[in-house]
Order: C-alpha cells, then sequence, then structure tokens
C-alpha cells in the first residue's frame, strides 16, 4: 500500500482517538457490568452477531452464485471470517483482498470479477444503511442526532465533493486514462449490475435483515450496560457507525468508530460513563471473537500467511 495514504489512515485514526480519549478521561470512571442479566445480554448480543456474520457470508454466496461463480459454501463462510479478520488487523480493509485471493485460488474466477463481488455488496450495504440513517434521523428521532446542525455547512462539502469528482474525471478523460480506466472496472461491473434481478431484490430484503439483526446487537449491548436508547437508536448508532469507519483509518477503524459511537450514544441521551462502558464492550462484541476465529480459520483452512503469500506469488507470475 502507498505509504502516503498509511501515514494518512494512521493520522486520522490518531486524531479520532485522541479526541476520544481526551473526551472518556472527563468523564467517570466505566464500570464494566458483571450481572447476570448483564452478562445475559452480552451474551445475546455475541451470539446475533453470529447470526449476522453467517447471513452475510450466504449473502455472498449468493451474490457469487449470480454470476456464475460456483464457490462453495464452506469457503464463503470461512472467507467471512478470514476477511474481517484482515480488516481489523490489516490497513486499507486489507480483508477484502484476502478473500478475493484465497477465493481465486480455488475458483479460478479472476480477482477483478470476484472484486466486483465485494463492490455489490458494499452497494447493497450503502443503500439499507443511507434508507435507516435517513429514516431514523428526519423521521424518528428527536434531537441533535447529527454531527452538525447547519445544512448550509453539509450540502457545501457536497457539493464541493462533486466538483472534485468532476475535476478529477475531466483530467483522467484528458490524458487518455478514463479508457484504461473503464476497461480495468469492466470486470468489477458484472456482479452489481447482476443486483437488478429478481435475486438482486431477495438480495437487498436479506440485507435489511443483516442490518436490523446488527442493530440488534448494538441494542442487546446497551441493555447490558443500562444505556437506554430504543431500537430506531440503535439502528441509528448501526447506520451512523458504519458511515464514519468507512473513512480512512488505521485496522479495526480505531479512531473513527470509537468517535462515531461515543457521538452517536452521547446525543442519544447517554450519560459519560455509560457511554464509554458501552463504547468498550460493543468494540469487543464486534471486533475480538471475530477476529480470534478470522485468524484460526486462515491457520487451519488456507495455511496461513505463508501458504497467502505462495497464492499471491503463483498468481502474479500467471499475471
Amino acid at each position: 500500500m502507498n505509504r502516503r495514504l498509511a501515514l494518512f489512515q494512521v493520522v486520522i485514526s490518531l486524531i479520532a482517538l485522541g479526541a476520544v480519549a481526551w473526551w472518556a478521561s472527563h468523564q467517570e470512571a466505566p464500570e464494566i457490568p458483571s450481572s447476570a442479566s448483564a452478562l445475559a445480554w452480552l451474551a445475546g448480543g455475541a451470539l446475533l452477531y453470529v447470526v449476522a456474520t453467517l447471513v452475510r457470508a450466504e449473502r455472498w454466496h449468493s451474490i457469487l452464485h449470480l454470476i456464475g461463480v460456483r464457490a462453495r459454501r464452506s469457503d464463503c463462510y470461512s472467507l467471512t471470517t478470514v476477511g474481517y479478520m484482515g480488516n481489523n488487523v490489516l490497513p486499507a480493509r486489507a480483508g477484502e483482498m484476502l478473500r478475493v485471493v484465497l477465493l481465486d485460488a480455488k475458483t479460478k474466477s479472476g480477482k477483478r470479477t470476484l472484486l466486483g463481488t465485494i463492490v455489490a455488496e458494499r452497494l447493497l450495504d450503502a443503500i439499507v444503511l443511507g434508507g435507516l440513517f435517513v429514516a431514523t434521523v428526519y423521521g424518528v428521532l428527536d434531537g441533535d442526532v447529527l454531527p452538525t446542525d447547519r445544512p448550509v455547512l453539509v450540502a457545501g462539502i457536497g457539493f464541493l465533493a462533486i466538483v472534485l469528482a468532476g475535476v478529477v474525471f475531466h483530467v483522467l478523460r484528458r490524458r487518455g486514462a478514463l479508457q484504461r480506466l473503464r476497461d480495468f472496472a469492466r470486470p468489477l461491473a458484472g456482479a452489481p449490475r447482476s443486483l437488478v434481478s429478481r435475486t438482486g431484490a431477495i438480495l437487498l430484503v436479506a440485507t435489511v435483515g443483516l442490518w436490523l439483526l446488527e442493530g440488534a446487537v448494538y441494542l442487546a449491548v446497551a441493555r447490558a450496560v443500562e444505556l437506554g436508547i430504543s431500537t430506531s437508536g440503535a439502528l441509528y448508532l448501526v447506520a451512523l457507525t458504519n458511515f464514519v469507519a468507512a473513512l480512512p483509518a488505521a485496522p479495526g477503524s480505531i479512531g473513527t468508530f470509537d468517535a462515531a459511537v461515543a457521538f452517536g450514544a452521547k446525543a442519544l441521551g447517554g450519560a459519560g460513563a455509560v457511554v464509554v462502558s458501552y463504547l468498550l464492550l460493543l468494540r469487543f462484541i464486534l471486533y475480538v471473537p471475530i477476529t480470534l476465529v478470522g485468524l484460526a480459520v486462515m491457520v487451519v483452512r488456507y495455511g496461513g500467511w505463508t501458504r497467502l503469500r505462495e497464492v499471491a506469488r503463483l498468481q502474479a507470475s500467471r499475471a
């Protein structure tokens, strides 16, 4: 990965993490719940996250079959955990490329074709999360639950983003790079284009169910620490944290995820110490178990990092 990009990601994470640490240091000391009821809620949240991960793996399996890639279901389930592990410990969400490289070694379908299925997944997620965010912020929740209450500022940022995209498009076209970009991206478009179908509609409904499950995880952890948020509040947090976590950051969305959870939970009325407890336990439930499982699967089923390097070198020699 480009070193400048890596440095930029680290800087973003450090700024966000520093802000969260400064804020947390001014709150009362958090208490990790230990009652039977709290532990039951945490166990329930972990179990719900397992179910959500299985749904995500099944969705990927369906997308692969939709474009004619006959991947084994067991590989899709296994590589989903490997992908999460990679995203949590490697920079630039490299877990997605782990999935692609290891599945391509088995199916010989082409890395760009397989990468297109990841794009299709993210497209489904963006549609559903965007809908949840708009519905909860503007249709259900009251109060200041947006990072800014200045619509002119938000509109200005959006306008600048559109202008920047137009400038980039113009420069690429003048340099003749646009056609090369189209040729490179054409294999990636197969899976997203296939979503415009009956199966794609079913996958969109499944994605709604997937994020409702993740919302239930957020709600279960909130119940464990006695953070009084509603179901709509939990769904708002899911949408907010995942959009913020998409920003460039260090592995595991360090800092950006934490800042989003802290802001969102506080905006929903959470007290400082309770929000800190919620943040710590939510990060544990969402990141630690699946990282350990993914690492174990990587070592046992796919030969670990040594085997991965061998596969990458072999594929590079064939390219």
